[in-house]
């Protein structure tokens, strides 16, 4: 089998545990984080209602060109910082966090903690 489809699968799976092991409702939405190469984003999702609540990225305009380079921690822990303070001004204080297929360290973790102190709860 071609190596670059069997670890597109071993990620799927891998999506598809994370997302089985989670509930999100509308007082929980679920924050989702899309990871590329060179940007990093992140979204709260009701997966009541199909709707996205809060969402911000290291290519929104506001944030472009305080990060520069949206494919480093920096940039990950500026825009866990972001959606913090709009999650918060959307009257959202606990969340359930999917990574999706990524692992927990680097840029992931990154966004999470800043997440957490600017004051949502996992």
């Amino acid at each position: 089998m071609n190596k670059q489809k069997q670890l597109g699968q071993r990620r799927q799976r891998r999506r598809y545990t994370v997302r089985n092991r989670m509930q999100a409702s509308a007082d929980r939405p679920r924050l989702c984080v899309h990871r590329s190469l060179q940007n990093i984003g992140a979204q709260l999702i009701d997966d009541e209602s199909g709707r996205t609540i809060v969402s911000v990225s290291s290519r929104d305009k506001g944030l472009r060109d305080e990060v520069g380079y949206g494919g480093n921690c920096d940039a990950a822990a500026k825009v866990g910082k972001l959606l913090a303070e709009k999650a918060t001004a959307a009257g959202i204080k606990r969340v359930t966090f999917d990574r999706g297929h990524n692992k927990y360290h680097g840029r992931i973790a990154a966004l999470a903690d800043a997440a957490r102190e600017g004051g949502l709860e996992f």
